[in-house]
């Protein structure tokens, strides 16, 4: 997760949006964002909505790769 936490992050600073502008295009709340970017648990539901806001794609690797 802080793999994921950190290109979050990195992709949110890129295209200069504060957490509460990409909760809100997201639509999650700023706390769901905060929680994602510190690499805490979340659902599937908000995470695909804020790595898709950010035009960043999540996939699911095998863990021999």
């Amino acid at each position: 997760m802080i793999e994921i936490a950190q290109r979050v992050r990195e992709a949110r600073l890129a295209v200069q949006l504060s957490q509460s502008e990409l909760a809100d295009r997201a639509e999650v709340s700023r706390p769901s964002v905060a929680r994602v970017e510190r690499g805490d648990d979340v659902n599937t539901a908000t995470l695909g909505k804020i790595v898709t806001t950010l035009g960043l794609v999540l996939q699911v690797k095998d863990q021999a790769d």
